[in-house]
């Protein structure tokens, strides 16, 4: 199948449009805020938009848009698009680069929320598409509650985020949900410690069903799944009180996601192989962390 200039145009702009969304949704949580627990104003995004390279040719970019707000410590909902040649040494490691002779096309939406209340589990979630020879989507969503007696399968809040991620699946494979779940816990898995990075959700790549209009539309259900259930969550914890020892056990916890971005994450690795903007690839970073 030949990926067209309007299949890619359609998925940038759904990217953009799933961007503005989950922004809105955040913002309307900011608002809702209220003492004694949070105090201030409501926190709002700053979107940047940035370019790839030096300028002298196009090569795409993006918009990056962080909060920092009272419920959400920091969040970041970026996009991009971005286009080019892979180096020599990458294209051995991504499907179709050899026979496009390293030539690609990307697009995609990467969040990451870092919570104040360490009763609200953190939670990353993107969804993409790839072009080389070839084309696929690819992303997932997953749940990392931050306190120990939150970290099992039977928890409420993640019973029901796999729920949403389960709805997402099943329309179109019944068989997915259950694949797209282990191979979300065998991706963020921490090998260097022999532990999960949270409580799970899906992972899919190179997801290439042969039927572009069913690989996007589910990799759209994906999204929906994810602003419907997420902001669900927030509401449900946010205004527990929390203690310090809590507190404390969300920053060594937050440690967790540092070691995993830095040591294994292939979005990471994909960015600053292509040039990406470092600080948009980065901000997956939490504010405040603790090793002991």
């Amino acid at each position: 199948m030949t990926t067209t200039d309007d299949q890619k145009a359609r998925a940038k702009a759904w990217f953009s449009t799933l961007q503005a969304d989950i922004i809105a949704r955040f913002e309307a949580i900011e608002d809702e805020a209220t003492p004694p627990l949070y105090s201030g104003p409501a926190g709002r995004f700053e979107k940047t938009d940035w370019t790839r390279g030096d300028g002298s040719e196009d090569l795409g970019g993006g918009t990056m848009a962080i909060m920092k707000g009272k419920v959400f410590e920091k969040v970041g909902v970026h996009v991009s698009e971005v286009y080019g040649t892979f180096s020599e040494a990458f294209q051995a490691q991504i499907p179709g680069a050899a026979e496009s002779e390293g030539r690609f096309w990307a697009s995609g939406i990467s969040l990451i929320a870092h919570m104040t209340n360490p009763r609200v589990p953190a939670v990353h979630m993107n969804t993409r598409m790839l072009v080389t020879s070839e084309s696929w989507f690819g992303g997932g969503g997953d749940l990392t509650p931050l306190l120990d007696y939150q970290r099992r399968d039977d928890f409420e809040d993640t019973i029901d985020f796999h729920a949403a991620m389960k709805a997402a699946c099943d329309p179109y494979d019944a068989s997915w949900y259950p694949r797209m779940k282990q191979q979300c816990d065998e991706y963020f898995h921490l090998a260097h410690r022999d532990e999960p990075r949270g409580t799970g959700g899906i992972f899919y790549d190179r997801h290439n069903t042969g039927d572009w209009e069913a690989d996007f539309a589910f990799t759209q259900t994906v999204g929906k799944q994810f602003a419907d259930i997420y902001p669900k969550l927030v509401r449900r914890r946010m205004n527990e009180g929390w203690t310090q020892a809590e507190r404390d056990e969300q920053l060594i916890r937050r440690g967790r996601y540092v070691e995993f971005n830095l040591l294994y994450d292939r979005g990471t690795t994909f960015g600053l192989k292509t040039g990406g903007n470092v600080n948009s690839i980065l901000s997956s970073m939490p504010p405040v962390v603790k090793w002991p």
